[in-house]
């Protein structure tokens, strides 16, 4: 991960904060974060696949509270979060990171969210941002008409379950990675 040293993201992830005092750092914008994560509810199948995380992952989201796309992503991460007992999920303003930001710029800028999945040390293994996939298709299909076919496209109506699967996708890649680690294996001896 370019620029991305292990001593800048260590502090960082050690100063986060868990979801609940995260959101107490502007109570009058976290009412938009506590009532989306009202609404996500995962399905059984789901459930049984977060329950089955044998990894300890720690996972960033740098943020703003402030971000729409934040407010979107922030509680489907914490969904997920609360699933699993393997997964440490820690949020952080971005601009409390400048130069993680800077090393974790996106297309020259600096956008949030930005989730960085980490092995149980803390070594950096993936970096997601901005956006996932099921919600550029629908920002394509909005934004550049039928005239520009995007497959794939989604409406609004389940874009939440959409874009919860696409963190999904990427948590269970991470996962994976993490259990089929040489490195990881040798450690824990499987």
């Amino acid at each position: 991960m370019r620029g991305l040293r292990a001593d800048n993201f260590i502090q960082a992830f050690e100063s986060a904060l868990d979801w609940e005092a995260y959101l107490s750092t502007d109570e009058q914008k976290a009412a938009a974060w506590r009532s989306l994560r009202q609404e996500i509810e995962l399905t059984a199948e789901q459930n049984a696949l977060l329950k089955g995380f044998t990894r300890t992952i720690p996972v960033l989201m740098i943020s703003g509270i402030w971000c729409g796309d934040c407010v979107r992503q922030g509680p489907i991460l914490q969904a997920i979060a609360d699933a699993s007992p393997a997964i440490h999920l820690r949020f952080i303003d971005r601009d409390e990171v400048p130069n993680l930001m800077d090393a974790l710029s996106i297309n020259g800028g600096r956008r949030v969210p930005m989730v960085v999945f980490t092995a149980e040390d803390l070594e950096p293994v993936s970096v997601a941002g901005d956006r996932t996939l099921n919600y550029y298709r629908h920002m394509a299909a909005a934004k550049l008409g039928a005239h520009c076919p995007v497959p794939g496209a989604a409406t609004d109506a389940g874009m939440i379950k959409l874009v919860t699967q696409d963190w999904l996708d990427e948590f269970e890649r991470v996962h994976l990675l993490l259990r089929l680690s040489g490195r990881l294996r040798q450690h824990h001896g499987d």
